[in-house]
């Protein structure tokens, strides 16, 4: 019998969804992943129809899941997840939160102020590809997170992201019109749409250079820099120090935290949740 874990990292902008085969013990990717506009104004039945169409293009039911695990950053999103998790896959999801078992030492002045999300990716970074590491997450904000040698999460740094920084640009510059965000065919713009896409491409791999350099330099020795999240792929092909673009690393890092806190899942997923107060409005 097939079993499923259906993993859901709820970012500012986006949302991604993955699909794990858990009938292998073997630590495969997941075999569909869905990215879709983080659902801030949506119904809890108009999200439940649309995951259960697009399980349907794959030719799956919801049946097949038998646990979900989630990381939010959104916290007004994460009561309407819980109906939809309860109403349509009849299971409690695991939301990574403080009390949830990780194995990451966090080493920071208040640990429960770190994003979910910056701790599953640290997670599956340190399973991966080993410490000391930094975690370069490529979203609405730009996050930089140091993982030890040991396997702790030390700190790190947040920036506005490329798409923030954009928007800025064009709202306060009357006169500039909005463009593509891609790597420019040449250094010496001659046109505006020139100008803007090479300062906002080549500005915004100084940033994370920047950073990273420093960050490597005082952690010391050698440190690989992985990158993740919408827009890795374009600024690490520019970058000096990234070494890795790792698509799934969040919902890789869900999985792990899956199975540290199997018999909890397990035992949350088999219930209904029918302690669940019913909403009464829209999210």
């Amino acid at each position: 019998m097939t079993r499923m874990l259906l993993a859901i990292d709820v970012g500012n902008s986006n949302t991604v969804m993955g699909l794990y085969d858990l009938s292998t013990a073997e630590r495969n990717p997941p075999i569909h992943f869905w990215r879709l506009t983080t659902p801030k104004h949506t119904t809890i039945d108009e999200l439940g129809v649309q995951m259960r169409s697009m399980f349907a293009l794959h030719g799956l039911e919801l049946s097949v899941v038998e646990a979900i695990v989630i990381a939010s950053v959104v916290p007004p999103v994460d009561s309407m997840l819980r109906h939809v998790c309860d109403r349509f896959f009849k299971l409690r999801p695991l939301f990574v939160e403080p009390g949830v078992k990780t194995g990451l030492p966090v080493l920071t002045d208040n640990p429960a102020e770190v994003g979910a999300d910056r701790i599953v990716n640290c997670i599956a970074a340190f399973e991966k590809y080993g410490g000391p590491c930094v975690v370069v997450d490529m979203g609405t904000a730009t996050t930089f997170d140091v993982v030890s040698p040991k396997g702790e999460f030390l700190g790190g740094a947040i920036a506005p992201g490329l798409g923030i920084s954009a928007d800025a640009l064009f709202d306060s510059a009357a006169r500039l019109t909005r463009v593509d965000i891609k790597r420019p065919s040449k250094i010496i713009g001659t046109s505006t749409t020139d100008n803007i896409q090479i300062g906002l491409y080549y500005g915004y791999i100084g940033l994370v250079d920047g950073i990273l350099e420093r960050l490597i330099t005082e952690i010391g020795g050698k440190v690989k820099a992985v990158a993740t999240g919408g827009l890795a792929k374009l600024i690490a092909g520019g970058s000096k120090y990234i070494e890795v673009v790792d698509e799934m690393l969040t919902l890789d890092g869900l999985r792990l935290i899956h199975e540290r806190n199997l018999d909890r899942n397990l035992e949350r997923s088999r219930r209904r949740a029918s302690s669940v107060p019913q909403p009464t409005a829209k999210i």
